[in-house]
């Protein structure tokens, strides 16, 4: 039967397994981050006057947080998953499973030094960050969770290299429904029955990190009994030509590690410019007291991420499909099949990331309303975070496909070009359009990162350009057309449901996204670039759907 399995798995064509991991991931990436937007609800009205500030406070450790997990994990998950499929794709099974065990054992002490060295170093970070003392007990409470989300990020990289994304999937809206429990009865208990301070609701609401990360190790360890089964045959029958060191091997793993610490970090690096820069040179420049320089910041930061990362979510679960398959194409030196994979990477973004960028500006107002209260300016910089997040999540597709290729050191040097800009265009910009300059000096910045990292891509791979080029011009008519149909939708619509009012909005969301997905979903089935990139199973739907 496993065996059965195994070859089944083989069979699968590149298409296929990007789509069939795309779902898993997206199921996991977005039920997991739609989660991490919905708590917003309750939270922000429970922080009553304080709203603002207290997100700002939670967004400000956060980043801080994101930064030292990218460090203490060292890049080594999406480093093994690339070099697990590397040698399976070998048949070096042997290689693979010691390579796992080293790396478990190394994330273990990774995990305990960073969370040491965050804990202590928390005071200093929140003086820079312009946060003050009240960060301080939010940064704390955030590193105790690094003493297992390294753990659970090298798992979850074993899971990514043999294409079985439902653990890592499931895993993370585990982690996310006990973060957000956790959370939600603290923040509760604290300011509404024991009528408490805001800061210590935040500091609660950041040790569910700590908890949710104790429930999505739960997940991924009873998912990896069976897989530990299969592991140990395959191991046991491994035929390593060749018998490497694996000391010397996770070594060599984690050389490999630093470009995607780098990278990785990418998307924390700019927005702790952000961070670190904001409050001090706005304040340079303008008469802002300290708390309105927060609630601005919390207005850029840390309020439009919570819906704009539901849709770069999608990005993310793309690269991460992507990267074993990328890697597997490349060791087996299979060029035409490598071609094939950057060139429909590239649509399948801009296939599901378009309508979903254009479709959060259309209905930005309403959802501004339903995530905190009706504002032109919170929607307006939602607007600008929406366009900003396309910029992003691309980015870390090209750079994560350039590292599937190991073309690292490109990768890294695209990142850091479009860094340097970030650093000449903030101060500037912050200076010229306040709560605007750093959404966009961080675009136009990674903007040319971007286009430097598509150029490399076809020069190592030579994918076909046109017809690339030709179908995201057909994406983009297609996400017009749904733009127009739904914008009448919501013309329509918008005469019954109050944009001003948080039920009213939610409706209205509801209704107009709807008819425009389904719009969308009937265009692709129709003109067939559904089954070009997501592979037969379109076929089939369209059958069933009744879809000629």
């Amino acid at each position: 039967m496993k065996q059965t399995d195994d070859t089944h798995k083989q069979r699968l064509s590149n298409e296929e397994q990007m789509a069939r991991g795309s779902a898993w991931l997206t199921i996991g990436n977005i039920g997991s981050r739609l989660l991490g937007a919905i708590y917003i609800l309750p939270w922000y009205y429970w922080m009553g006057e304080n709203g603002k500030s207290a997100n700002a406070l939670f967004g400000m450790g956060y980043n801080v947080y994101a930064l030292f997990i990218m460090i203490s994990t060292a890049g080594i998950p999406a480093a093994i998953a690339k070099q697990i499929a590397y040698h399976n794709s070998r048949g070096e099974y042997k290689t693979s499973k010691k390579l796992f065990v080293r790396a478990m054992q190394l994330m273990a002490v990774f995990g305990g030094v960073f969370a040491l060295i965050m804990y202590i170093s928390s005071p200093f970070l929140a003086s820079v960050a312009g946060g003050g003392a009240a960060l301080i007990p939010t940064m704390r409470s955030l590193s105790v969770a690094l003493l297992i989300i390294p753990l659970m990020s090298v798992m979850r990289g074993y899971f990514q290299a043999i294409h079985e994304m439902a653990p890592y999937a499931i895993s993370q809206i585990i982690e996310q429904l006990a973060r957000v429990f956790y959370m939600l009865l603290t923040t509760f208990i604290i300011m509404k029955i024991r009528d408490g301070n805001y800061v210590d609701a935040v500091t609660q609401s950041t040790f569910a990190a700590f908890i949710g990360a104790i429930a999505g190790m739960g997940i991924l360890i009873y998912n990896f009994r069976t897989e530990k089964i299969r592991m140990d045959i395959k191991a046991e029958h491994s035929q390593e030509e060749v018998v490497l060191d694996t000391k010397s091997l996770l070594i060599t793993t984690i050389k490999e590690s630093i470009p995607f610490i780098i990278v990785g970090s990418g998307i924390t690096i700019f927005k702790l410019i952000d961070q670190f820069s904001f409050i001090h040179t706005l304040r340079l420049f303008a008469d802002y007291t300290q708390n309105q320089a927060m609630e601005l910041l919390a207005l850029f930061g840390a309020n439009p991420d919570k819906l704009t990362m539901v849709v770069i979510g999608l990005a993310i679960a793309l690269a991460s499909v992507g990267l074993p398959l990328i890697t597997e194409a490349y060791a087996l030196d299979d060029r035409r099949g490598l071609a094939r994979l950057i060139s429909n990477n590239l649509q399948l973004y801009f296939f599901v990331m378009l309508p979903a960028t254009f479709g959060m500006i259309l209905l930005a107002y309403p959802l501004n309303t339903i995530f905190y209260e009706p504002n032109v300016l919170g929607t307006r910089v939602l607007i600008e975070a929406s366009l900003s997040g396309l910029v992003l999540g691309f980015f870390m597709l090209t750079a994560s496909m350039l590292q599937g290729m190991y073309e690292n050191k490109a990768a890294v040097q695209y990142l850091v070009i479009g860094f340097i800009l970030k650093l000449i265009l903030q101060v500037p910009f912050i200076f010229l359009f306040e709560v605007y300059g750093p959404l966009l000096s961080t675009t136009i910045a990674l903007s040319v990162t971007c286009y430097l990292n598509v150029r490399h891509l076809h020069k190592m791979t030579r994918f076909n350009r046109m017809l690339t080029l030709r179908r995201i011009v057909l994406i983009s008519l297609m996400t017009v057309i749904l733009l127009i149909i739904a914008g009448i939708s919501r013309l329509i619509f918008g005469q019954v449901f109050s944009v001003e009012h948080k039920g009213a909005a939610f409706l209205l969301v509801l209704l107009v996204g709807g008819i425009g997905a389904a719009a969308y979903c009937y265009m692709a089935l129709k003109i067939r670039i559904a089954d070009k990139l997501l592979g037969p199973g379109m076929v089939r739907l369209r059958r069933k759907l009744h879809i000629k």
